[in-house]
């Protein structure tokens, strides 16, 4: 690492929390949600406590924290009434909702245990998980609108470190996977603010060039995936940053390292096959495929998990179909490190993914002014899902179609194929 303690790196990051990706300013409150196994103030408070100081620092006038043991999730499961899995903490949600409506910034640290749910009942799992998606639709909403600035961002948490790291002492393996996240969020660098924005710059350039092609879909090639996707017209390619409804531009991810926009609901063809575990609800689905015609999945297959992937998928009629397309190139600083994070926020920044579910509005032209049926109208997509899954690798070609149906290279064997 870069020399610096351990303290002096998570002062760093959460610096770059707060100036990078919220972008807090003065007179903003701040809401942090998280949930972790074997203690909350063991596993993440110090970081908490370090966004916190520096949200002060630039001004931020009240900063609260919503806690939680994610491990009463699976307890709740194995000893709840099995009528019970429609009750909810609404106060969580409006708390949330007044929050956004007062124009603050929203914070989610992820760091769960991928195996949390795993070999449970997933009747019951599947109502708990649909359960908390009805409530919490109202809040998915305004994110995906950019009402406010939002970010999320990942901390250490023992269960996720051992998962990725099983061979290590679980301290060990928890120190390597906080210099994974310090790495690839720039924190090690000896000016990280600098490199996150000469970062955003490269990342934007990207965007530029694809939006500047407007082309009407792309073509995937690789093992296992023959697929094509279309693109709806006024399409947006978004990369880093946002300007949010409030007047706030902030970095929705960090890391991240892709460039993405919605794809037409209504146009989605073919077979593509994961690259990457997916981590769902507490499930871990490995070695899938997904066959989609005319925009809507039709099949599924998962060498495990299939179960819980045709749970996500049935969740609604947009979970049918899909809410985002991403580039990201293969030799991302995240798919040097030559190991699975079994992390969403991690793993789609190793590799090209696309999305189950909701459309961001904000990747229309226009499309936070829409309402439902007007965006869906318009090709994009409504649900109460967002789930993304990986299927780059370094042997993906994918092909830019032109509005005459030629064809041009935008990647080849999982790289940029054009310079920006």
């Amino acid at each position: 690492m870069s020399g610096k303690t351990h303290q002096e790196l998570l002062q760093k990051y959460a610096e770059a929390i707060v100036k990078v990706g919220l972008n807090i300013r003065a007179g903003q409150r701040l809401i942090i949600t998280l949930a972790a196994t074997r203690g909350v103030p063991y596993q993440f408070a110090p970081l908490v406590r370090e966004v916190a100081k520096a949200a002060y620092a630039v001004g931020a006038k009240y900063v609260e924290v919503l806690w939680s043991d994610e491990e009463m999730m699976r307890l709740r499961v194995q000893n709840a009434p099995r009528d019970s899995f429609d009750e909810y903490p609404t106060w969580q949600v409006d708390a949330v909702m007044k929050m956004i409506e007062n124009g603050d910034a929203l914070l989610s640290i992820n760091g769960s245990n991928p195996d949390l749910l795993g070999g449970l009942d997933p009747e019951i799992v599947g109502a708990m998980q649909r359960t908390h998606l009805n409530h919490y639709s109202r809040v998915g909403e305004r994110v995906t609108t950019n009402a406010v600035n939002w970010c999320v961002v990942a901390a250490a948490g023992e269960e996720w470190a051992k998962k990725i790291f099983p061979d290590l002492e679980p301290e060990k393996a928890q120190q390597k996977l906080w210099d994974a996240i310090f790495e690839t969020t720039r924190i090690d660098q000896p000016d990280p603010i600098a490199a996150w924005e000469a970062h955003i710059v490269n990342l934007r350039k990207r965007g530029k060039y694809m939006q500047a092609k407007q082309y009407t879909g792309l073509h995937y090639s690789a093992p296992g995936t023959d697929f094509t996707l279309g693109l709806p017209n006024g399409h947006q390619w978004i990369s880093a940053q946002s300007m949010a409804q409030n007047g706030v531009i902030f970095t929705a991810n960090m890391p991240t390292e892709e460039v993405f926009t919605l794809p037409d609901r209504n146009r989605a063809d073919g077979i593509v096959t994961s690259t990457f575990p997916l981590s769902y609800g507490g499930t871990l689905i490995e070695d899938f495929q997904v066959t989609f015609e005319n925009g809507r999945i039709v099949k599924v297959n998962a060498k495990k998990g299939e179960a819980a992937l045709q749970r996500l998928v049935d969740t609604d009629e947009g979970s049918h179909r899909l809410g985002e397309v991403a580039l990201v190139p293969a030799s991302s600083p995240i798919a040097k490190r030559g190991h699975l994070f079994y992390n969403t926020l991690y793993d789609e920044n190793a590799s090209c993914h696309i999305a189950i579910g909701r459309a961001y509005r904000f990747t229309l032209t226009g499309g936070a002014e829409l309402n439902d049926e007007e965006f869906v109208s318009a090709g994009g997509n409504v649900s109460l899902n967002h789930v993304d899954f990986m299927i780059g690798s370094p042997k993906m070609d994918i092909d830019g179609i032109k509005k005459d149906g030629s064809r041009e290279p935008v990647m080849r064997q999982g790289e940029w194929a054009f310079e920006a």
